[in-house]
């Protein structure tokens, strides 16, 4: 029997995302775009062999330390991220509204 390795969070920076890897198998991602200062987060998912163990929540939260370290601010588009934001306060000094002007550049972004 394998003992089952703790969770890892990666930002994987040239995918402009970062990714949860679970015994060495990627588990999910939340993806992004740098707007100037800020880091606007658009969509998370998780594999559904991983679903209910609370993945999400530890992969946005490591997330969102992340962009505070790097004196960023988050803009949660990705409803997701929105609700850990509406559980977590500590992340409100850091959090930008999402704009119809940002929803439109994040359109223009994306295609």
């Amino acid at each position: 029997m394998t003992q089952a390795t703790a969770p890892v969070v990666r930002h994987a920076a040239d995918r402009q995302r970062y990714e949860i890897e679970v015994d060495g198998r990627t588990a999910g991602h939340t993806d992004y775009r740098d707007r100037g200062n800020q880091r606007v987060f658009f969509h998370t998912e998780v594999g559904e062999e991983f679903a209910g163990q609370g993945l999400a929540s530890q992969l946005v939260g490591e997330a969102l330390n992340d962009v505070r370290t790097s004196g960023r601010r988050v803009v949660p588009v990705c409803p997701h991220v929105n609700k850990y934001l509406s559980r977590h306060d500590g992340f409100a000094d850091i959090t930008d509204p999402v704009t119809p002007e940002g929803l439109q550049w994040l359109d223009g972004v994306l295609g």
